[in-house]
C-alpha cells in the first residue's frame, strides 16, 4: 500500500528571507491598502477564505514561486482568520510565540483541526516547508506583482 498523500486545505506559506517586506501592502498607500483589504473581505464574505470563521480578518497575499527564475509572482488575495494566517506565517509565528506574543500550540490546534489531520502530518508539513524555505532563502529574488503592478503608484514603481 503506497504512503497516503495530504491534501491540507491549510497549508505553511514561508516567505523567502530575500523576499521579506517585498509585497503589495509596502509599496501602496495605506488609503488603498486598507480599501483593498475591504474588497478582499466583501468577496469571502466576510469570512475566512479557508475555514470560514468570522472577524477579525486579514488579507492575504498569495505568491507563486518560481524556483528555477527566483521570480515571486503576486497571483491575488485571500481573506484569513488570524489563526490561518498564523499558519501562513508559521516562522514568524515562533517567533511571536518565544517572545510571549502567541500561543504556538493554538496554531498548531487550527492547522490540525482545519486539516483534520495528525501531529505527524504537521510536523512532516512543517519540515517539508522549511526545508523548501532554507533552499529558497540562497538566491535573490526579483517581486513582480503581475496583474496588480498597475495599481502600485508610479513613484513607487520605480523604487522597485
Amino acid at each position: 500500500m503506497g504512503e497516503k498523500v495530504m491534501q491540507l486545505r491549510l497549508t505553511i506559506e514561508l516567505v523567502p528571507r530575500p523576499c521579506w517586506y517585498s509585497n503589495m501592502r509596502n509599496v501602496v498607500p495605506r488609503s488603498f491598502w486598507d480599501a483593498l483589504r475591504k474588497q478582499v473581505y466583501a468577496q469571502y464574505n466576510y469570512q475566512c477564505g479557508v475555514c470560514q470563521a468570522g472577524r477579525p480578518l486579514h488579507c492575504h497575499e498569495i505568491w507563486h514561486y518560481d524556483d528555477d527564475t527566483h521570480i515571486q509572482l503576486l497571483q491575488g488575495f485571500i481573506a484569513l482568520c488570524e489563526w490561518c494566517h498564523h499558519i501562513k506565517h508559521l516562522g514568524l509565528a515562533g517567533i511571536l510565540a518565544k517572545e510571549g506574543k502567541l500561543d504556538y500550540h493554538r496554531v498548531v490546534v487550527h492547522f490540525l483541526t482545519v486539516n483534520d489531520c495528525h501531529l505527524e502530518d504537521f510536523e512532516s508539513h512543517r519540515q517539508q516547508a522549511f526545508a523548501q524555505w532554507r533552499t529558497r532563502n540562497y538566491y535573490e529574488w526579483k517581486t513582480d506583482l503581475g496583474a496588480h503592478s498597475n495599481l502600485v503608484p508610479h513613484s513607487k514603481r520605480e523604487e522597485g
